[in-house]
C-alpha cells in the first residue's frame, strides 16, 4: 500500500504545483518540486526493489505519505479560504527532510558487502517478478465460475418440476466457495424451468438480513417493483408480494441464508396453492434447510474430483482443456492442494492465466499454497492471500478498496469507477481518459476471478458486481492492516489509539456511529450505507475527499468549505454555494422529483468536473455568467457525463462549453415553448457523444433530428417519431443500442431497410403504438438481443428475424399471445441453435 500511498501523494504535488501556485510562497514551489523528485524515486524504488527489501521500508514510506498528504492539504485550504499565501513555518522543508531520511535508510540497508554500487534487485528477484507479472498468452475467459456437474444440475432441476403439487423447498448444502450459487443459477436461468414456473424470483438473505430488503429483492425480481414501494413498511411490501403471486406456480429462490430464525420471519409469505410451486435455499448450515423442512434428502455439494478440478483448473488457465505438456506434472499437484474446492480452483486458475507459463513459477506457486494444512476454510483463505499479495502494486489498492462496500452489496462498476479516479488511485497513462485507465484495472480485477460479475448492460458491459464473502473477509482484513480504512458495523466497533481512519465506511446493523470517526479532521472520505449523518457532525472534516451518503442529507453553508472535495454522492433537495469546490470531480444529487433542483452559476465554473449525474435539476443559462477577455476558462474540458437534465438548451455556447460530453441525458416538459427553441440540432457537433438519452413528455421527436456520428447508445422516450426520423436513427454508423420507450409512429409501419443498423446489437421497443413492422431480407445484420414490453398492438415478429445469424435471445414482457407464437416458430426454424425465446407468461394478453 506504500505504492497506492505515493501514488496519492504524487497526485496531490503535482495539483497543487500546477492550479493552487497562487497560494505558495517561491521556497514552497521549490520544496514541492524537491519532494515531487523523492516521491518518484521512492516509486521506481518499491516497483523494482526485491521484496525482503521493500517490506522493511513500506510502512515509513506509507505512514510518511499520508503525513505528508494530510499537511498539504490542510495549508493549502486554509490559504484558500482566507485567500492569501502566507509565510509559515517551514512544515514542507520538513517534510523533505523525512523523505530524505528514508532515503538514506534505504541505501544503507540495500548495500551489498562489497563496495560496489547499491542493487536494489537480484537476479532472482527480477526473474521473480517477470514470471509473476508478464504474461505471455491470452488470458482465459474473464467470466465468473460456471461449472456445474450434470448430476447436481439434473438432481435439483428434477425436484423443481416433478408431479407432487405441494409447495416443496429444495436446499443446497455446502461450504462457502464449493459452488452452491452458482448452481442455483444454472437451474434458475434453464429454459425448461422459465417455462415451467409462471412466477420466479430471487433473493440473496446473507447474515445480516433485512426482510424489508428482501421483499423489496424479491419484487424486483419479479417485475413488478415500483418506485414508492421503497417507502412503504414491511407489512405493507408483504401484502404486495403475496398479492402479486396470485396463485401461480412460483420458484423463489433464497440465496445463502444463514440463520433458522430468518426462515420463522418469512415462511408465512409462500403460500401453498397446490399447483407445484417451489422454494430453493442455499445455505451452508444443513440444521438451517431441515428447519425449514426442505424435502429429503438435502443436496450436499461435494467437492470436485480430481478429473473435475483439472477440467475447471484448464479452463480457467488455458481458455480450453489442454494444459500445455511440460506443465501438466506440476500444474496436477497445484490442483491436488486446492483439494476439489472451486473457489480455490478458480482463484489459482484466475491468477496463473495472468502469469507467465514457466515451470519454475509453476512450482513456486505449488510450494506456497501447499503450506496451507489445516483445514479447507484456512488454505482458501490463504489462496486468496495468495492472490491478493501477487497483484501488481497498481491492483493492490483498487482491490481492497472492494471491502468498502457491505456484504453482499451490488456495486455499480461506473460509481466503482468515479470512485477510484476521486481517491487518486489510478495513475495516468498516456492520453487515456482516468476512468478508461480505472475500467481496465477492473476488468483485470474481474479476469483474476477476484470480482464477480452480477448484472451486464444492454451493451454487453459490466452493470453491478460482487465479491465473494472470502474475498471481501481479505479485503477488510489487509486494509485494517494497512491502515486503509476502517469499517464501522458490529464485528468492528472501536478504532485504537494512533491508527489511521483517513476512509470510514458506515454498514447497515451499526448500532451508533463512532463519535470518534464523524469528529476526526483527518477524515478524507466517508461513505455511508447506513447512518443518518449531518453537516453538523461532519462540520470538522474539512479535508474530506469523498462523501457517499446512502440517505438525504441535509447540506448547509459548511459544504463551502470542503474545497478538497472530489466525489459527491447523496439525496438532497438544495445545494449551497460550490463556487470555492474547485477540486469536485462528480456530483451524483438524486433530489425529489416532486420539485426539480435549481442549481447556481457556480456549475459552469468548475473546470474539474467529470461527472454531473442529476435527477430532474434545472441548469442556469452559461451565457450569464459574467466575465471579461477570454471566456474559454470557463469550458468544462473534463466533463464526460451530464444527465438528467430538464429543459436543456443546446446552444452553440453551451455546445462549446461541453466539447468532450461522452453520456447526455436530457427531460423536455415544457408545452409553452416549441422545440425549435431548445435547439437539438446542434447535438451533431458534439463529436464524442456515445450515449444519449431523450425524454420528450408532451412533445413529437419529429422535427429536423441530427445526431454525431459518434453515438453507440440512444433512447428515446415519450413522443412521436416518423419514419424519417427513424431512418435517420438507422443510418447512424456506430449505434449499438436503441432503447424506444413509449413512442408513437402515429398508427405507421416501421419498414426496416437494407443497410440501416449496420452495428445494432440490443434493439428494446416498449410500449410502441405501431400498426405493423416490416423488415429487409437481410435485416439488423448484428443484433444479438431483441426485447418487447408491453407492445400489445404488435400482431407478430417480422419472419426474416430468423435469419440474423448473431442473434441470441428473444425476450417478451407483456405481448399479445400472437407474438409468442411468432417469437417461438423463429426458434424453432431458426438455423442458429443458439437461440433463446424468454417469455413473462403471467403477461401475456390472449
Amino acid at each position: 500500500m506504500a505504492y497506492a500511498a505515493l501514488r496519492s501523494l504524487a497526485q496531490i504535488l503535482h495539483q497543487t504545483l500546477n492550479r493552487d501556485h497562487q497560494y505558495l510562497t517561491l521556497d514552497e514551489k521549490q520544496q514541492i518540486e524537491s519532494l515531487i523528485e523523492k516521491v518518484s524515486s521512492l516509486q521506481d524504488f518499491l516497483e523494482n526493489s526485491s521484496k525482503k527489501i521493500k517490506q522493511h521500508f513500506e510502512r515509513k514510506i506509507r505512514d510518511a505519505s499520508y503525513i505528508a498528504e494530510d499537511i498539504i492539504e490542510s495549508h493549502i485550504t486554509d490559504r484558500i479560504l482566507s485567500e492569501s499565501a502566507s509565510h509559515e513555518d517551514g512544515i514542507l522543508e520538513k517534510m523533505s527532510k523525512r523523505f530524505n531520511l528514508i532515503e538514506k535508510w534505504i541505501v544503507s540497508s540495500s548495500k551489498p558487502a562489497s563496495s560496489g554500487p547499491c542493487t536494489f534487485v537480484s537476479v532472482d528477484d527480477f526473474m521473480d517478478i517477470k514470471g509473476r507479472l508478464v504474461s505471455s498468452s491470452k488470458p482465459a475467459s474473464s467470466g465468473p465460475c460456471t461449472f456445474v456437474r450434470v448430476d447436481d444440475f439434473m438432481d435439483i432441476k428434477a425436484r423443481l418440476v416433478r408431479k407432487s403439487s405441494e409447495l416443496e423447498i429444495a436446499s443446497i448444502v455446502g461450504m462457502s466457495g464449493i459452488g452452491k450459487t452458482t448452481l442455483a443459477k444454472q437451474v434458475y436461468h434453464d429454459p425448461y424451468i422459465i417455462n415451467h414456473f409462471q412466477i420466479r424470483a430471487w433473493a440473496t438473505v446473507s447474515h445480516n438480513y433485512n426482510v424489508q430488503e428482501i421483499l423489496l429483492s424479491l419484487l424486483n425480481s419479479m417485475g413488478v417493483l415500483t418506485s414508492n414501494m421503497h417507502e412503504m413498511t414491511s407489512e405493507l411490501l408483504k401484502e404486495r408480494f403475496y398479492t402479486n403471486l396470485n396463485y401461480q406456480r412460483y420458484l423463489i429462490v433464497l440465496d445463502d441464508v444463514w440463520d433458522t430464525k430468518f426462515w420463522d420471519d418469512v415462511k408465512q409469505l409462500f403460500p401453498n396453492y397446490n399447483i407445484g410451486s417451489r422454494i430453493m435455499m442455499t445455505t451452508r448450515l444443513g440444521n438451517v434447510a431441515n428447519y425449514a423442512n426442505s424435502c429429503p434428502p438435502l443436496h450436499r455439494m461435494r467437492f470436485l474430483s480430481d478429473s473435475e478440478s483439472w477440467i475447471l483448473f484448464c479452463e480457467k488457465v488455458f481458455g480450453n482443456y489442454y494444459c500445455h505438456l511440460n506443465l501438466e506434472e506440476i500444474g496436477e499437484k497445484i490442483v491436488q492442494h486446492c483439494q476439489g474446492l472451486p473457489l480455490a480452483t478458480v482463484l489459482i486458475g484466475g491468477l496463473l492465466s495472468k502469469a507467465t507459463r514457466t515451470e519454475h513459477y509453476w512450482e513456486y506457486v505449488a510450494e506456497n499454497i501447499s503450506l496451507v494444512t489445516t483445514s479447507i476454510d484456512e488454505q482458501c483463505s490463504n489462496i486468496l492471500s495468495f492472490s491478493y499479495k501477487h497483484l501488481p502494486s497498481h491492483l493492490k489498492w483498487c482491490f481492497l478498496y472492494m471491502g468498502i462496500f457491505p456484504e453482499d452489496y451490488n456495486i455499480h462498476v461506473s460509481k466503482l469507477v468515479k470512485l477510484w479516479v476521486a481517491e487518486g488511485i489510478v495513475k495516468p497513462v498516456g492520453s487515456k481518459l482516468l476512468e478508461d485507465v480505472a475500467e481496465e484495472y477492473f476488468l483485470d480485477l474481474v479476469e483474476r476471478e477476484l470480482i464477480l460479475i452480477h448484472e451486464k448492460k444492454s451493451n454487453g458491459k459490466i452493470k453491478t458486481c460482487r465479491i465473494h464473502d472470502f474475498v471481501r473477509d481479505l479485503c477488510v482484513r489487509e486494509a485494517q492492516k494497512e491502515k486503509f480504512f476502517h469499517v464501522t458495523n458490529r464485528s468492528l466497533r472501536g478504532i485504537q489509539e494512533g491508527s489511521s481512519i483517513d476512509r470510514v465506511s458506515i454498514h447497515r446493523n451499526t448500532n451508533t456511529c463512532d463519535d470518534k470517526i464523524l469528529s476526526s479532521p483527518h477524515v478524507r472520505s466517508l461513505l455511508n450505507f447506513d447512518c443518518e449523518v449531518t453537516v453538523l457532525e461532519m462540520s470538522n472534516m474539512k479535508l474530506l475527499k469523498v462523501l457517499h451518503q446512502q440517505g438525504t442529507l441535509e447540506f448547509s453553508n459548511e459544504i463551502a468549505e470542503w474545497v478538497e472535495l472530489r466525489y459527491l454522492d447523496c439525496i438532497s433537495m438544495h445545494l449551497p454555494s460550490i463556487s470555492k469546490l474547485q477540486n469536485l470531480q462528480t456530483i451524483i444529487l438524486r433530489p425529489d422529483m416532486r420539485r426539480p433542483l435549481y442549481l447556481s452559476l457556480d456549475i459552469w465554473k468548475m473546470p474539474q468536473l467529470r461527472h454531473v449525474l442529476l435527477e430532474y435539476v434545472i441548469l442556469p443559462d452559461p451565457s450569464s455568467v459574467g466575465i471579461e477577455g477570454d471566456r474559454s476558462v470557463f469550458v468544462l474540458e473534463n466533463l464526460q457525463t451530464l444527465s438528467l437534465v430538464m429543459n436543456f438548451r443546446c446552444t452553440e455556447e453551451v455546445i462549446k462549453r461541453i466539447p468532450n460530453i461522452k453520456k447526455l441525458g436530457i427531460h423536455y416538459k415544457d408545452e409553452e415553448m416549441d422545440m425549435e427553441y431548445y435547439c437539438l440540432n446542434n447535438l451533431v457537433h458534439l463529436h464524442k457523444l456515445e450515449s444519449l438519452k431523450l425524454t420528450y413528455f408532451g412533445f413529437s421527436f419529429s422535427m429536423n433530428l441530427s445526431f454525431p456520428t459518434s453515438l453507440k447508445k440512444l433512447t428515446l422516450v415519450e413522443g412521436g417519431l416518423s419514419l424519417e426520423d427513424i431512418s435517420i436513427v438507422g443510418s447512424l454508423p456506430n449505434l449499438q443500442v436503441l432503447k424506444l420507450r413509449s413512442t408513437a409512429f402515429f398508427r405507421q409501419k416501421w419498414i426496416t431497410n437494407a443497410g440501416e443498423f449496420l452495428q445494432l446489437k440490443y434493439l428494446l421497443l416498449q410500449s410502441i403504438a405501431l400498426a405493423g413492422w416490416r423488415v429487409d431480407p437481410t435485416p439488423f445484420p448484428s443484433l444479438e438481443c431483441l426485447v418487447l414490453k408491453d407492445c400489445y398492438d404488435f400482431v407478430e415478429i417480422p419472419d426474416e428475424i430468423r435469419e440474423i445469424p448473431t442473434l441470441r435471445s428473444i425476450e417478451i414482457y407483456g405481448c399479445g399471445f400472437s407474438v409468442l407464437l411468432s417469437a417461438m416458430d423463429i426458434q424453432r426454424r431458426s438455423g442458429n441453435d443458439g437461440l433463446q425465446v424468454l417469455i413473462d407468461y403471467s403477461r401475456i394478453r390472449i
